[in-house]
């Protein structure tokens, strides 16, 4: 094993390593410029909460005092903006600086803010903090929680009545009056690991919970998550950074064929009293999921998802509160998953129909699922994937949605009709390729509309629909735009890559600054390739685009494919393509499509191939680089998971059935098995504070590739998570370790 020291260096034009002169070049990239300067710092709209009648709140910065912020209300037309809460009302007694806020809820009657301050991290999110109310009636400022110590409360509500707040704190339930004094304890028995009305790691990280309770309609009832973690594997990170002895943070972590938390679902009276559990058949431990539950339009119902183990089959069901019986409104089965449903499930009809996302035909569409279970009908169809459903309009009988049938690589707006008649219409304009974010109004009559494409950065509008005319702009980014306008830079293209048999991988390439097609470039190819994520996207990528385009500054070709198997709007088959082929089917894509673009493109030199990949792309590099190491000569695998038996439950059983039935597949899609091939250069990158893809696998790697005497270079960084981005300058020298170890490896330049 090799160990290099790690010195900076501040690239600019020329060789890659070349010290930065005092004066930055505007035309060139370089470390420090990307990740240490505001040089491209894109402007932001703060967060948009609609209003019904067209109108929005916000948070509204000052540029004096800085830091000072007034919550307001907007004209989404005109763009007035009418002062609901100053800053000056969030200085608490005895204080000179106002409440930072870093969140905000309002009552219906905009009588009472909910201000969620001093937020602090929980694994992925600032999930923990302070909450205070203000109520303008009065002019009243109170702080919740009691006795509570400083950022110990999450998830905080107002009531539908705006009288009352819920949260959790240490694990229970609690209720208080918005002014403050005496909260009821609605949950008694929470502990370390007893937890109400929030989640264990899995379930956050893998079905993207977090807030584990709901109002009732009606303000009398409180629904909630119950997840019991007696009995999972606890998992244990090392921290000796903090102090002589080192310091141990022990959570449950169930890894693949384990047992899972103990889950249930309950309804406990607003003011206190015996919860009733709903009754769920089966054990969460062992046999399914509940990962989404919501009132059903009523205080009387709740609806919930149920899926099973291997995550084949989802039983949306309505749960009676009063007597915790459950019936079955609607089926989905798979032959390989089913994802959670989370961008439908809106009652309909006047409550007698739930809007449900399904492929069951091959493509993503929307349907309609009769409360009484009866019938489901299909709304949109055709051979195309609704990739997010936004907003159905019942008066105007039209639903509005994401999709891209043309180009999976990009997202437009469409509408159809409600009664399943017609043909789409899309609404984005044509003359705007790229990739369109929408936030549509309850009442459909306007949408914050952002739009950006590859290297363009984004641009945010409020637009009226359906015939999408810019109402005002809210965001240009005009400085990052001239900015960008001034970099070295060869035009990106989109590329397919034909893998044979009918199949053809989409992509982007980036090509070297000063490119001669009569030379002859190294080329490095960024992956991810597992079916969390879709990586080849024609829309703004930030500092990575940065990064990538100073590799192209200094003489490198840069790329990305999406195999099979990532979430691209290309239909079931695609998709699901990668079941029980995690590892497998990506290497066997990636590999055959970099074969094909180097036949295709002389300009691309094959004795100078690299990759980089974060985890599931650290993964993939490995696979690479083991499966195929006389394509790949240097590859950088951060965060990766070398042996998929040690990854969590929920994910990799999702995608690859229970080791214990198909331990074949797991051990033939892990990076570990096939480490016998490495030939060429490898860095492997893992923070040793890692809670979600754990240190432990790079250390497995690092005894197997010692037993079989491969050398390699292994940085690590000493407690930080799965971001390597905890601690001062950290981020910068992470990549200035990437960029050093493939000018060292992978010699630039044209030939």
């Amino acid at each position: 094993m090799r160990c290099r020291s790690l010195l900076m260096l501040v690239l600019v034009a020329g060789p890659l390593g070349a010290e930065q002169p005092a004066a930055a070049d505007p035309a060139r990239l370089t470390i420090d410029r990307i990740f240490a300067s505001d040089d491209f710092k894109a402007e932001r709209v703060p967060a948009v909460k609609w209003l019904d009648g067209g109108a929005y709140t916000t948070l509204q910065p000052r540029k004096q005092p800085k830091g000072w912020a007034d919550i307001v209300r907007v004209d989404a037309a005109s763009g007035k903006a009418e002062v609901l809460v100053a800053a000056e009302s969030l200085v608490p007694a005895g204080e000179k600086e106002p409440l930072a806020v870093h969140g905000y809820a309002l009552s219906k009657d905009l009588d009472v803010a909910l201000v969620y301050t001093n937020s602090a991290r929980v694994w992925r999110q600032n999930t923990r903090g302070d909450y205070w109310t203000f109520q303008r009636s009065t002019g009243t400022l109170a702080k919740l929680g009691g006795d509570a110590k400083p950022a110990t409360l999450q998830f905080a509500k107002l009531s539908p009545d705006g009288t009352r707040v819920g949260y959790v704190r240490d694990n229970n339930l609690y209720a208080e009056p918005v002014g403050g004094g005496p909260a009821v304890r609605l949950t008694t028995d929470g502990s370390e690991q007893v937890i109400n009305g929030t989640f264990d790691w899995v379930y956050e990280e893998e079905f993207g919970c977090r807030d584990g309770w709901r109002w009732s309609p009606d303000g009398k009832a409180v629904a909630y998550w119950q997840l019991d973690t007696r009995g999972v594997k606890t998992f244990t990170l090392v921290d000796s950074t903090q102090g002589s002895y080192p310091v141990l943070k022990t959570f449950a972590y169930p890894k693949t064929g384990e047992r899972n938390s103990a889950c249930r679902v309950g309804v406990v009276p607003a003011a206190g009293g015996e919860t009733k559990w709903v009754d769920v058949p089966g054990d969460t431990r062992t046999d399914f999921y509940i990962p989404r539950v919501e009132w059903a339009g009523s205080a009387r119902e709740l609806l919930l998802q149920r899926v099973n183990r291997l995550q084949n089959a989802v039983d949306v069901m309505l749960a009676d509160v009063h007597t915790g019986k459950l019936k079955t409104v609607l089926t989905e089965r798979d032959g390989a998953w089913v994802d959670v449903n989370d961008d439908a499930c809106e009652w309909v009809e006047n409550g007698a129909a739930l809007t449900w996302v399904s492929e069951r035909d091959g493509w993503r569409h929307l349907y309609f699922a009769s409360r009484d279970g009866a019938t489901v009908r299909r709304v949109t169809r055709g051979a195309f994937d609704v990739i997010k459903v936004l907003h159905a309009d019942e008066k105007a009988g039209q639903v509005y949605f994401i999709a891209s049938p043309e180009n999976a690589t990009q997202h437009y707006l469409y509408r159809a009709a409600l009664d399943g008649s017609g043909t789409p219409e899309r609404l984005t304009p044509a003359n705007q390729p790229g990739w369109h974010d929408y936030d549509v109004a309850p009442d459909g009559a306007l949408a914050v509309h952002t739009y950006s494409s590859f290297g363009t950065p984004p641009r945010v509008e409020l637009v009226s629909l359906p015939d999408h005319k810019v109402v005002r702009t809210l965001v240009t980014n005009d400085k990052l735009r001239e900015a960008i306008a001034k970099l070295a830079r060869t035009p990106a293209q989109f590329i397919r890559a034909d893998i044979g048999g009918g199949v053809e991988l989409d992509g982007w390439l980036m090509r070297p600054v000063n490119f001669d097609p009569a030379k002859k470039y190294p080329v490095i190819f960024h992956v991810y390739g597992e079916p969390a994520d879709q990586s080849v996207v024609d829309r703004w990528g930030g500092d990575r685009y940065l990064w990538h385009l100073m590799l192209t500054q200094h003489g490198y070709a840069v790329a990305c494919l999406d195999n099979r198997g990532t979430p691209v709007p290309r239909g079931r088959e695609w998709r699901k393509a990668a079941y029980r082929r995690v590892g497998t089917i990506a290497s066997e894509d990636q590999s055959a499509a970099v074969r094909h673009l180097l036949k295709q493109r002389p300009y691309l030199d094959p004795a100078r191939v690299g990759v980089w990949g974060w985890s599931g792309g650290g993964s993939l590099t490995l696979n690479l680089m083991f499966r195929h190491p006389d394509l790949y000569r240097t590859g950088v695998a951060i965060a990766p998971v070398p042996d998929q038996k040690l990854y969590d439950t929920i994910y990799q059983e999702r995608y690859m059935g229970l080791p214990q039935a198909n331990a074949a597949d797991y051990e033939r899609g892990s990076p570990i098995t096939h480490a016998a091939g490495l030939k060429g250069n490898l860095l492997l990158v893992h923070g040793t504070g890692d809670d979600n893809c754990h240190y432990q696998g790079s250390e497995l790697l690092v005894n197997k590739l010692i037993e079989l005497n491969k050398p390699f270079t292994l940085m690590g960084y000493p407690n930080r998570s799965h971001s390597v981005n905890e601690g001062k300058n950290t981020t910068r020298h992470l990549h200035a370790l990437f960029t050093r170890y493939f000018a060292e490896n992978l010699p630039s330049g044209p030939r």
